[in-house]
């Protein structure tokens, strides 16, 4: 694995609320996710204003990603695990496709670690209206 990731970017208060989240998911299920998500804050820049580049992925925003090698797009929106509805497109922060993209911005394009392999993800949209 050679591809650098691009360094993701966070608000101060996604930040803070994404490390209290870690705290709490020390002993839940998605102790994993937690863990690689901490990984990405302590590699992240933080913005001290709470006002990002709008093509930035963070809590509740809408992404389209594509996955490149099966040239398929998929349209998702990251939200915390309480909101969280799969059928509706709505994916946990603690989830590992979640963890892969958030942070990073239109046209990043990340590798994911699945059970079957590496996934390179293309970030197409991003929308935080």
């Amino acid at each position: 694995m050679n591809t650098v990731k691009p360094i993701p970017t966070f608000s101060s208060g996604d930040y803070n609320l994404l490390r209290e989240l870690i705290l709490k998911s020390k002993n839940s299920t998605n102790a994993k996710e937690a863990g690689l998500l901490s990984q990405e804050l302590d590699r992240a820049v933080i913005s001290k204003e709470d006002i990002l580049d709008d093509s930035i992925i963070r809590i509740n925003s809408n992404i389209t990603i594509e996955d490149v090698k099966a040239g398929k797009q998929m349209k998702i929106q990251i939200v915390l695990p309480s909101a969280a509805n799969v059928k509706e497109g709505k994916i946990s922060i603690l989830a590992p496709l979640s963890v892969a993209i958030i942070g990073f911005k239109e046209n990043d394009v990340v590798d994911w670690e699945l059970p079957a392999g590496i996934k390179t993800l293309k970030v197409i949209a991003v929308s935080n209206s």
